[in-house]
């Protein structure tokens, strides 16, 4: 024999979760970030700009640390060059995945161009096209790179 009992309906709701249980993730992005590209994100500034005709990707340390200052010139050196050729293994490390935009971005690498410059504590790579299709999946992956880095972007220029 079977007793009926009527149970209260069960409700599911999204909770925030603490910042500490949240910058787990970004901690280990993070500590893949210093691995990858040899400075402590901790103590340098990331800012990835939307241009109207690709982006820019700005690292700069945040002190003069001529350690710091050279390592993320040959980072960035070393990104421009990868992308160039469309290999984005970099940022699939750092992010632990695949990154958005970066598909299209290497099927698209012949209509980009990646140049990379020295600032005065660190350096940049600009990135154009004239492609649609390509700018689309820049803005996409610095969209991205800026949420994911908790980093700035200034307005489209």
């Amino acid at each position: 024999m079977y007793r009926l009992t009527w149970l209260p309906l069960l409700c599911l709701i999204a909770v925030p979760l603490p910042a500490q249980a949240r910058d787990t993730s970004h901690a280990r992005m993070q500590a893949r970030g210093q691995m990858a590209m040899g400075v402590d994100q901790n103590t340098s500034k990331h800012v990835f700009d939307d241009l109207s005709d690709g982006g820019r990707i700005e690292l700069q340390a945040d002190s003069v640390d001529s350690e710091a200052i050279a390592a993320i010139r040959a980072h960035l050196s070393t990104v421009a060059s990868a992308f160039q050729a469309g290999n984005f293994t970099t940022p699939e490390f750092v992010h632990g995945g695949s990154v958005p935009g970066t598909g299209v971005m290497a099927a698209k690498r012949s209509a980009i161009s990646y140049t990379f410059a020295p600032l005065p504590r660190g350096g940049e790579v600009r990135i154009s096209t004239h492609d649609a299709e390509a700018l689309h999946a820049i803005h996409q992956f610095l969209a991205y790179q800026r949420q994911e880095h908790h980093a700035m972007g200034h307005a489209m220029h």
